[in-house]
């Protein structure tokens, strides 16, 4: 299944890439591995995939020792500044930076393990009531802020739009992060660039490659439905 649904994947992505002109190898696919055993992204592994999504801090706790060096672990979800600790030097890139105080900690804790951390912020694009993420008006004067912090690199957006039937419906998100995006480079704020949006999953990946994302978070459609009986 995980073989078959990759190749999916796949296809999706070179078709996004050839509508939209961009170069297959400048998208990366993040396997969201939330609530799957380690034997499914060992499969997954095994078929070529080296990024996987969390978004419990346990889960890349248990996960983490099985796997080797060339395995990035993306911390997806909210982050809890307590529990930042933990996983300081266990992941590749945090998607999910909402605040200050949140970044503070991170930083602290990058400083401790002599570690820069890559960080990119969480735009609450849609500014739903019930998403983590700053507001539009929130992120140039939050970045400009979090970029003085000595142990971390923001690399760039995050976000997570509505749920949709249709994928088109989040087209306007992912075109406005996008000119977000262009709007904090003109800013040339040190220590910032906007390599990076993460944005786009399974109903929309697509849809998201055509405006611009670089990392999308593809879970139900590499390993099927979520298993809510084993999410700790």
């Amino acid at each position: 299944m995980i073989e078959q649904n990759l190749k999916d994947v796949t296809n999706i992505i070179e078709k996004a890439c050839n509508y939209s002109n961009r170069d297959f190898k400048d998208i990366t696919l993040i396997a969201v591995s939330k609530t799957k055993p380690v034997e499914m992204l060992q499969k997954a592994y095994k078929f070529g995939v080296r990024d996987f999504g969390e978004n419990k801090v346990q889960e890349i706790l248990e996960k983490y020792p099985y796997f080797s060096e060339d395995v990035r672990f993306h911390m997806i979800g909210h982050l809890q500044r307590n529990k930042v600790k933990y996983i300081i030097d266990k992941v590749a890139l945090i998607h999910s930076v909402d605040s200050f105080r949140l970044a503070e900690e991170i930083n602290k804790e990058a400083e401790k393990h002599q570690l820069i951390m890559p960080v990119l912020i969480q735009v609450n694009i849609a500014e739903e009531d019930t998403k983590y993420g700053l507001s539009l008006k929130e992120v140039i004067p939050e970045i400009k802020n979090i970029s003085k912090l000595s142990n971390i690199q923001i690399k760039g957006l995050m976000t997570v739009p509505p749920f949709v039937e249709n994928p088109e419906d989040n087209r306007k998100y992912f075109k406005r992060i996008k000119q977000l995006s262009v709007d904090i480079t003109n800013e040339n704020i040190d220590n910032v660039c906007m390599a990076i949006l993460s944005m786009g999953m399974t109903g929309d990946y697509g849809v998201a490659i055509e405006e611009g994302a670089t990392m999308v978070r593809v879970g139900t459609g590499i390993f099927g439905e979520r298993d809510y009986l084993n999410n700790k």
